[in-house]
């Protein structure tokens, strides 16, 4: 670099452009651009597409038949149809992927965020369409029974009555303690309450939440295109208190045990699983509060934001789902939900084979490795500390969907597919969490680039970037993360420029795709 030196002692006696002008290209010829891979500038990280392929048969079929008909991002389809299938299997099975009593249920976040106009209404009808039909055609088979039950209980009730007034008027202790006895029997032959079964529900309150879970066999879901289960969650009808534990249990399957005045709840293995859709401004402006974050519920999201397809559609262009995919897909659902039961039993548990659990350990050791301090993850370790559990989960889903319910252990074609829709998902995460402000690092990032930018600074030191922004970096150790958060995101590279006499200055060359504000970034 003593060309570099030489330049500037020149530029500082002249003070002419034309120097500087010199001193640029003789940098940006130390390292030609070609050499640079293409940056991944904060704020506007480019995510890769969610190909319909990583879903197996029937279920691939119908996403791609529906992402076509829609002129949708297939990451949309994709996502709720995860959802969807979680809805119908989660709580009935479990996976354990050593195969001992490490286990995760099968429910599944997601959240795909699109701009309005998107379609997403649509896309999540057609995939979820097959559960209206099958709660409709299980609310009608039920229907006697479930007037039989009612009406039975409605009479025990009323029995129950008169005997508590006749107790209240005998005269003796023998003969109350005769109508005890016979209230008794009437409250053990009163018929359990019947529902027809519900598998999800669009929007509801924490309490209400807790209440489906109890009705409805320990399992629940949220699939919706609308941002008031977030509102819910941020206290809506709790006097703006968040309200966080029913939802972080769900996903978890902890056990939840509710005792208030005139309320109670208690299940064992709730299951909670949600199909999510918003605009990305809706998505920041509900989500972006640090209750969520701490909590750990934003971890707990698979996030998906594709470039959306307005303004590209053909309007000439109408293709209509196949039938005969359609009614595969249905045929699919309806086969996955043979057998539910009405009580919740004990979860069938899938384990892994030897070649999907060593394919799981290596992805999870990979990410392990790059979320300490420094490493690519780190702003975003709360959720890849849950990625390998979600990865396990999504490959059960996968197994059964491909299988059936008479799946025994999750193989390794499902273990990729999941592995590789992880791969995915990390880039879509990191921008999920750049657009909820969540990442002071990155935000700090995307201020020194903005100003290399401004300034088309080829390099520059790390005293002259935190002169010329000492409002913001009033301490190095906020600078320097900064800085090594663009070096591993490829937009500088840190290097030792000589400085007669003394220690060498700690200096960045730029990449010279990063000074370009129309690198090919999505949005």
């Amino acid at each position: 670099m003593g060309e570099r030196t030489d330049f500037n002692d020149l530029a500082a006696e002249a003070g002419l452009e034309v120097v500087r002008t010199a001193v640029d290209k003789a940098i940006r010829q130390v390292i030609p651009a070609a050499e640079w891979p293409e940056p991944i500038l904060p704020g506007a990280l480019r995510v890769p597409d969610i190909p319909t392929s990583l879903l197996p048969g029937w279920l691939g079929d119908m996403v791609g038949a529906v992402a076509d008909s829609t002129q949708t991002p297939s990451a949309l389809a994709v996502m709720m149809a995860l959802a969807v299938v979680a809805t119908v299997l989660q709580r009935r099975f479990e996976v354990a992927p050593y195969g001992d009593d490490y286990r995760e249920p099968l429910c599944i976040w997601t959240l795909t965020a699109l701009g309005s106009g998107s379609r997403k209404t649509a896309v999540i009808n057609a995939l979820v369409a097959c559960l209206v039909h099958w709660e409709k055609l299980e609310r009608d088979r039920l229907r006697p029974e479930i007037a039989r039950a009612g009406s039975a209980r409605a009479v025990a009730k009323k029995r129950i009555e008169r005997l508590l007034a006749d107790a209240a008027k005998a005269k003796d202790e023998a003969e109350r303690e005769g109508i005890r006895a016979e209230i008794q029997r009437e409250e053990e032959a009163m018929p359990e309450e019947l529902r027809a079964p519900r598998l999800f529900t669009g929007d509801c309150t924490a309490e209400r939440l807790q209440g489906l879970l109890v009705e409805h066999g320990e399992r629940m879901a949220v699939l919706s295109d609308e941002a008031g289960i977030f509102q819910v969650m941020a206290g809506l009808y709790s006097g703006g208190v968040a309200s966080l534990d029913v939802f972080l249990q769900g996903h978890a399957g902890t056990a939840m045990r509710v005792d208030r005045a005139g309320r109670a709840a208690h299940v064992d293995r709730p299951a909670l699983s949600f199909g999510l859709t918003l605009q990305p401004g809706v998505l920041a402006d509900v989500a972006g509060g640090r209750r969520f974050r701490d909590s750990g519920l934003l971890a707990r999201f698979l996030y998906a934001l594709p470039a959306s397809n307005v303004g590209k559609r053909d309007v000439r262009r109408r293709v209509a789902i196949p039938e005969a995919v359609a009614k595969a897909y249905e045929y699919g659902l309806f086969k996955l939900l043979e057998d539910t039961p009405r009580q919740p039993g004990k979860p069938r548990v899938l384990a892994c084979t030897e070649p999907a659990l060593e394919m799981w350990l290596d992805f999870a050791e990979e990410v392990e490795r790059q979320q300490g301090e420094g490493g690519r993850f780190e702003s975003i370790a709360d959720w890849t500390s849950k990625l390998p559990g979600a990865v396990a989960r999504i490959a059960a889903l996968l197994e059964l969907a491909e299988v059936g319910t008479s799946a025994e252990e999750v193989s390794q074609a499902a273990m990729e597919r999941a592995v590789a829709l992880a791969r995915l998902l990390i880039p879509h995460a990191q921008s999920a969490f750049g657009l909820l402000g969540s990442d002071a690092t990155d935000t700090d990032a995307a201020a020194i680039l903005k100003w290399i930018q401004a300034n088309e600074l080829p390099e520059f030191s790390r005293r002259e970037c935190q002169k010329a922004m000492e409002g913001r970096f009033r301490t190095l150790e906020r600078l320097t993360k900064a800085l090594l958060r663009l070096s591993l995101q490829d937009v500088v590279r840190e290097f030792k420029r000589p400085n007669k006499g003394a220690p060498p200055t700690t200096a960045y060359r730029v990449n010279p795709k990063a000074l370009s504000t129309e690198s090919s970034l999505s949005p």
